[in-house]
């Protein structure tokens, strides 16, 4: 009896000895998604994307964890059969404990990671965050991670199958310098047009690049009395008016506060360097997390709202750029140059691709319609994403007034003429439009369900 009493007690000790498993609750949080996706702007700027890249990297994250959102939550459905050429993720091992909304952290992270250049400032994120739930619940932990890793390389099969790896070895754009209406290269870098093939992209949504194929620009012609040579002047006498008035302008306030230029090339002397800033998707990106966390929408409807404007945003840009090289309509500043006054200077430097359609109109006019089918029309909202970038909060009182306000910016910028923004701004709700009634992700089931 003796020695069965010291065994006992030796047992107890040694359990007592043993390290608890610890079987914490891990609370996945919208904060955790918006700190996830403000990382992976940031690295875009320091990693300088261009406009259109950017709309890729952010959308195939934000599919991964919509699906991996879809699959646990019945108020939402898989867009599987939806977008083209995704099949359905990989089921979950029903054996074990899965912590969806941390599955769906995972893949979003680990597809960003994959798809920006500075992967070490990703990681660094990630690992902060993994320190803090693995300590929680180790079990949970890794089967949940697990999983997310599992559909990230599941959509990402998908990702590298829409011909952007074999665009990176296309031909530059060839410059027409003989043709006075064709796209040149404009100060003060006179860089390559960008992505002269995106138009070769698979789409997400819309059936074809040229689906939402615009009305032609107004015909070329430098006489005084014909439409272009009117939208030129307009676009010169703007400038001027504006400039006279000072940067405190309205018109000025509003062309710096949409500018998002990745391209901003600065001269010093001998030497030349580029400003970094958000490009116009990841300003929009920045309003869906505005709108996010003022309705106080739960981690799943914000993968929601992020989704489904992300992959509006990523569509419009290749309808956009499908139009640019096509038209390959020259810019008002080299024109203003040649004919009007060799020394005029438009507020914004002039991105490197031709003029028609205006990207942000497009992309705006895209976004809005998105994010009120999310959030309602008249949905009042203070705009800060332009803070960090030492500008002022502008207020709107809804997604149409400051898609409205993004696209009239051009032209105050000195970047567009009028008929860039107004069919562009059409071309992108018209898309935007086609997208939310395509996609099929409300099921009408649970409180989910209502917007």
């Amino acid at each position: 009896m003796k020695k069965i009493g010291f065994i006992l007690i030796l047992v107890s000790i040694v359990a007592s000895c043993t390290p608890e498993q610890n079987d914490e609750p891990i609370t996945v949080t919208p904060a955790d998604l918006h700190g996830s996706i403000d990382r992976v702007t940031e690295i875009m700027i320091h990693d300088i994307f261009s406009p259109p890249v950017a709309s890729r990297i952010f959308a195939y994250p934000n599919v991964a964890a919509y699906e991996i959102v879809a699959m646990k939550d019945d108020g939402y459905q898989s867009l599987a059969g939806q977008l083209h050429d995704l099949a359905p993720i990989p089921k979950p091992d029903s054996t074990k404990t899965i912590n969806y909304e941390l599955s769906a952290l995972v893949a979003h992270m680990e597809l960003s990671k994959r798809l920006i250049f500075s992967e070490d400032r990703m990681e660094a994120y990630r690992d902060s965050l993994y320190t803090i739930y693995e300590g929680k619940n180790p079990a949970i932990f890794n089967a949940s991670k697990e999983y997310g890793l599992k559909v990230a390389d599941h959509i990402g099969v998908w990702m590298n199958a829409d011909n952007y790896p074999q665009t990176r070895t296309m031909p530059k754009f060839t410059v027409d310098a003989d043709n006075p209406t064709r796209w040149q290269p404009t100060p003060p870098a006179y860089a390559d047009g960008i992505e002269p093939h995106w138009s070769k992209i698979r789409p997400f949504a819309i059936d074809s690049a040229q689906q939402f194929k615009p009305a032609p620009p107004p015909e070329f012609s430098l006489d005084e009395n014909s439409d272009f040579y009117k939208e030129l002047k307009e676009v010169y006498d703007i400038g001027n008016k504006i400039a006279e008035e000072g940067d405190a302008s309205e018109e000025i306030q509003m062309a710096k506060f949409w500018d998002c230029n990745p391209y901003v090339s600065v001269t010093r002397g001998h030497l030349m360097f580029a400003t970094k800033k958000i490009t116009p998707g990841a300003h929009w990106i920045g309003i869906t997390k505005i709108a996010a966390k003022k309705t106080d929408s739960d981690f799943d409807k914000t993968v929601y709202a992020y989704t489904k404007a992300s992959i509006a945003m990523a569509d419009a840009f290749i309808s956009c750029w499908d139009e640019k090289y096509r038209s390959n309509l020259i810019r008002p500043e080299t024109l203003i140059n040649q004919h009007i006054d060799d020394s005029w200077q438009p507020v914004l430097q002039t991105p490197p691709f031709p003029e028609y359609t205006s990207g942000h109109s497009v992309v705006s006019g895209a976004a809005s319609v998105a994010l009120t089918d999310i959030f309602g029309d008249n949905f009042a909202f203070a705009d800060d994403t332009e803070v960090p970038y030492g500008l002022p909060i502008r207020s709107f009182d809804s997604f149409r007034q400051a898609a409205d306000e993004a696209a009239i910016s051009r032209m105050y910028g000195g970047i567009h003429y009028r008929a860039a923004i107004e069919v562009g701004v059409k071309q992108g709700r018209d898309l935007g439009s086609f997208v939310v009634g395509k996609l099929k992700m409300k099921t009408g089931k649970g409180e989910v369900a209502t917007n």
